[in-house]
């Protein structure tokens, strides 16, 4: 072990990475790893991605966490040895670039699978490796829109969209590729091969969706489904101080008790049937104006001991501090940046965050050093340009 190297923890502690830097999933699905206790070595070009400067660097680069961080050339024909030495001892490798491009690069799949036949090789890409739309560019609500999902974002007939990057890049992205790593680690296991993984973001965003596909398929979505937001029971509701209330209450026993402390009980616009659709509309005009009549904090308390699914819409600065989330620690500091614990928590070998992002060739010479590198030689390669360190 090198000396400034730490011991990781987690179930995938031992698991080697090595991450072409990108930018949203690619990350992401780095991160996720790294999380989890995996060795996750970062190629990053000096001056950094598109990434660094729309989310920041070093330090602030929440999706960089845990990761060592390597600047390297990649152009430079001296570079190229350098990354094979790291791709023969990985057993994973993610790259988030457009197809065809590893393979101009000279890191295609096929060479880095003849260098290393159990490489588990990830390819994160919007619209998937091949297909009319491969070659073509796009982002979160593009992918979103083409698998189907963003329409369903629509509120009450409304503009369609959807939380940003959330639908396409995080969860059809970079969440399915590191799924799609699990598995393909796993069966490596028995094997002892490894496997090109095509992860498609506009493909995982129609997965994410499958139950809404399966409404549609059964006629039961727009216009009269409990949760397209068309239920005055499935839906947000502003009161008088300008924030927001979530209200849930689907299954009619919560329904019953949630008109009750509305004193809605006996009122004919709630009593009788909770799914006729013809009554919904002045349901939902009633409780608009219901909920403006006090602040959160009033409905907060009303419905604070039952199970009426009635909780308040916390901004991202507010969230952090709520009970639940203070008793359960699911947002921590780290560089001073607040930002999300690592989930899922497991019983036995649990997820954490290993390190700090790194700043930007913060481990570039020990990372060369772990490859049998002498000082000097790192520091012809520093003077040629192949690679920097932070000094």
């Amino acid at each position: 072990m090198h000396p400034t190297e730490t011991k990781k923890s987690g179930p995938l502690a031992g698991i080697k990475v090595v991450e072409f830097a990108g930018i949203g999933p690619g990350p992401f699905c780095g991160m996720l790893l790294a999380d989890m206790g995996a060795e996750v070595t970062l190629l990053e070009r000096a001056g950094g991605t598109f990434a660094s400067q729309l989310f920041g660097g070093g330090r602030k680069a929440v999706a960089n966490r845990g990761k060592k961080s390597l600047c390297i050339d990649l152009k430079h024909p001296e570079a190229k040895a350098l990354v094979f030495k790291l791709i023969a001892e990985a057993d994973v490798l993610i790259e988030g670039f457009r197809p065809g491009v590893m393979e101009r690069l000279g890191y295609g799949p096929d060479v880095c699978l003849d260098l290393n036949p159990r490489l588990i090789y990830g390819r994160m890409t919007g619209w998937g490796q091949t297909g009319p739309l491969a070659p073509r560019a796009g982002h979160d609500a593009n992918y979103a829109a083409i698998a189907g999902v963003l329409d369903t974002g629509r509120r009450h007939g409304g503009a369609p969209w959807a939380p940003p990057t959330l639908v396409g890049d995080m969860g059809g992205g970079g969440l399915m590729l590191a799924w799609g790593i699990a598995c393909a680690l796993l069966e490596a296991r028995s094997s002892g091969k490894g496997q090109v993984i095509d992860a498609a973001m506009c493909e995982g965003a129609a997965v994410l969706a499958h139950g809404l596909f399966n409404l549609e398929a059964l006629g039961e979505w727009e216009g009269h489904c409990a949760i397209d937001s068309s239920a005055p029971f499935y839906d947000v509701y502003q009161c008088a101080d300008g924030l927001w209330i979530s209200v849930c209450p689907l299954e009619p026993q919560f329904y019953a008790t949630f008109v009750e402390r509305l004193g809605l009980g006996s009122d004919p616009d709630f009593s009788g049937q909770q799914y006729d659709t013809t009554r919904w509309p002045v349901m939902q005009q009633r409780l608009v104006e219901i909920f403006k009549q006090q602040p959160r904090a009033h409905w907060e308390a009303l419905f604070d001991d039952t199970d009426d699914c009635v909780w308040p819409v916390l901004s991202m600065k507010e969230a952090p501090t709520h009970p639940h989330n203070l008793a359960r620690e699911a947002f921590v500091d780290v560089a001073g940046v607040r930002q999300p614990a690592p989930a899922p928590r497991l019983s036995r070998t649990p997820g954490a965050i290993q390190t700090p992002p790194p700043i930007l060739g913060e481990h570039s010479r020990e990372i060369l050093s772990s490859l049998g590198l002498s000082d000097a030689e790192v520091e012809r390669l520093t003077a040629s340009g192949v690679v920097s360190e932070k000094r």
